[in-house]
């Protein structure tokens, strides 16, 4: 059975930043197609939810509730429960992402 896939409020936020990022700084339609490939990834997440590995910043310090996927250079995290992906962070895997990633996804 293909379970759901729902966008928190913060990443869908960072759907609609980086593709106004990349409208505004890139060639045009160059947003739309990232925007495309992002949600088969979405798709292909609904089939396979298990498919993503665990973000190594979080592994590293034995955190494994959440998953990733990536569509390069960008890093889609999640979690899996029931039988809903809730994506909570679209972002450019260029960044540092310790800080972000324990301010998004482990503080309160």
């Amino acid at each position: 059975m293909a379970c759901t896939v729902l966008l928190t409020d913060d990443a869908a936020r960072d759907l609609e930043e980086l593709y106004d990022h990349i409208m505004h700084h890139d060639v045009p339609g160059k947003a739309d197609v990232v925007l495309t490939r992002i949600e088969k990834a979405f798709s292909r997440l609904s089939a396979f939810p298990d498919r993503g590995v665990y973000p190594k910043e979080l592994a590293d310090l034995g955190i494994r509730v959440f998953r990733e996927i990536f569509f390069k250079p960008y890093r889609i995290v999640y979690s899996i429960k029931d039988n809903n992906v809730y994506i909570l962070l679209i972002v450019d895997g260029r960044r540092d992402l310790q800080a972000l990633l324990q301010r998004r996804l482990l503080e309160p």
